[in-house]
């Protein structure tokens, strides 16, 4: 149960350390209305999995949103990129599984989907 995440830069074919992340939740059935639920920052290995921290039971299902501050990372890299931040909307239909949203990043272009 739980949700992580993962940076990969494929530009440079390493993990995207050091990029802050922060979860949102749907308040709305509409998508446009959202609340804070966790944030951290990716460690050495481009990971982050501390959403809840010691509880797991405020994961739940619902529309969720992960916002990667990728315009800091390429900043300090000194690279220029066309993506200030990158949002990621997913749904959660069971929160008993754990969910795993890699990012796969580069300055002009990215992709996602469901890791294990």
């Amino acid at each position: 149960m739980g949700l992580s995440t993962h940076i990969l830069d494929t530009s440079r074919g390493r993990p995207a350390a050091n990029v802050a992340v922060t979860l949102f939740r749907g308040t709305s059935t509409a998508g446009d209305a959202w609340e804070k639920a966790g944030q951290g920052v990716t460690d050495g290995d481009g990971r982050y999995k501390g959403f809840y921290g010691d509880n797991p039971a405020g994961f739940t299902s619902g529309i969720y949103k992960l916002r990667f501050e990728v315009g800091q990372y390429y900043e300090g890299l000194q690279v220029e990129t066309l993506y200030p931040f990158v949002e990621i909307v997913f749904n959660i239909k069971d929160a008993s599984q754990h969910y795993h949203i890699p990012l796969l990043l580069n300055p002009f272009g990215y992709s996602t989907y469901r890791g294990s």
